[in-house]
């Protein structure tokens, strides 16, 4: 039996369908995380053949010694995983330092963290990318502005999420804002004028795409964070065949093997003198791992499979045979804020939209800012009935 090593499977909550669908198609399945036993979710727990706890995780040596231990216990790990982009490069580590083939080492995970080496990758799939540099001084910038113009947009090379980004309009902007970063790895990019939509789905060993779709983004996640508004986007599950061609480029492009994929992209709202004319996508960063929050049952209802049980064919067979003929529909999620007031109650939208609602709840804190406080899934045949149900969510008084 194949070891499967999960960790961190107990965040976000849902990730028990991973280690579900791993266990079912036959893994031994083994967990390390931060929770104590008794406070991962009861479904993990029936799943995991044995669950080690380090209540310190950011102490590399804790997870070295639950591999140790596994390993002693079981024999040799198969894989080892945590599909969330804060353990990424963690996971590579450990991967390393245990000889464990399948996944990536230290040197290849780079290509999956930091913004300025995916440029590459991007251009190699036959796209182009927005122009950038990686500052050291405020006269870097100033000379990249002379390039490219205000406004201009900050990010960690090296980031998760919209935390740390800055949009930057004008001189004085930037003289306030660089001292900030002065001594940390960031990187500066022309600010482009486009709406978020995402390629996501899972690849085999070769780098083919093996199930793909699209996530559209209502709001993007740096004005999100910023303004501390309330989140919505909707999984897209038949895609435009130029956009697809696109997306499986940049897979093979990276030379992806046996991963989930989210890759960003800008759809341009008006034309660019560098990028293309309005509706051009054009790449923005890559994330090798699941969309955040609870996105992959966003990605299960509106496709009417599960991508987690497809995550477990190709890991023990680098092959799926799931059935894409079922009905799909336009999926959607809505978020609200604690802070805010909303027109309608919770009780009013469970009324109106009973047969609608898929799932619903809180998110947990440590992606609230990015994703809202209260999420609420539905499903629908057309566009249009989606997005009325996330105005009548997220309308404000």
């Amino acid at each position: 039996m194949k070891n499967f090593v999960f960790i961190s499977p107990h965040f976000p909550s849902s990730y028990w369908k991973f280690v579900r669908a791993l266990k079912l198609k036959g893994f031994n399945v083994l967990g390390v995380g931060d929770a104590l036993y008794n406070d991962i979710p009861f479904e993990c727990k029936e799943y995991l053949t044995e669950y080690y706890c380090c209540p310190n995780m950011e102490i590399y040596e804790n997870e070295k010694k639950a591999l140790e231990y596994f390993i002693k216990k079981y024999g040799p790990i198969d894989y080892l995983e945590s599909n969330n982009e804060f353990w990424l490069e963690k996971d590579a580590r450990l991967r390393t330092d245990f000889n464990i083939v399948n996944g990536a080492d230290n040197e290849e995970v780079k290509k999956f963290k930091f913004k300025s080496i995916q440029k590459a990758y991007f251009k190699k799939a036959g796209a182009k990318v927005s122009r950038f540099c990686l500052p050291k001084s405020i006269e870097d910038v100033i000379n990249f502005v002379n390039e490219v113009n205000y406004p201009i947009f900050f990010k960690p090379d090296n980031g998760v999420g919209a935390q740390g980004t800055k949009k930057i309009n004008n001189e004085k902007e930037l003289k306030k804002f660089f001292p900030q970063i002065i001594n940390q790895n960031y990187i500066c990019e022309e600010f482009v004028d486009g709406s978020i939509i995402s390629f996501d789905g899972i690849c085999d060993s070769n780098s083919n795409v093996v199930f793909c779709t699209q996530n559209i983004f209502l709001v993007d996640n740096a004005t999100i964070v910023e303004n501390e508004l309330d989140d919505g986007y909707y999984c897209l599950p038949t895609l435009d065949k130029n956009f697809e061609k696109l997306g499986r480029d940049i897979i093979k492009a990276f030379e992806l093997k046996k991963r989930f994929f989210h890759i960003e992209f800008f759809k341009l709202l008006s034309d660019h003198p560098y990028l293309g004319k309005k509706g051009d996508i054009i790449p923005l960063e890559a994330n090798m791992r699941p969309a955040g929050g609870y996105t992959p049952d966003l990605i299960n209802f509106a496709n009417s499979l599960s991508c987690y049980d497809i995550y477990a064919d190709i890991m023990m067979d680098d092959v799926s045979n799931y059935d894409n003929s079922l009905k799909k529909y336009v999926a959607i999620t809505s978020s609200r804020r604690k802070t805010k007031k909303y027109l309608h109650s919770f009780e009013k939208i469970k009324d109106k939209y009973l047969k609608n609602i898929c799932m619903y709840g809180e998110y947990p804190k440590a992606i609230s800012d990015d994703m809202g406080d209260y999420y609420y899934f539905a499903k629908f045949d057309t566009l249009n009935e989606a997005l009325e149900f996330d105005e009548f969510v997220r309308k404000g008084i």
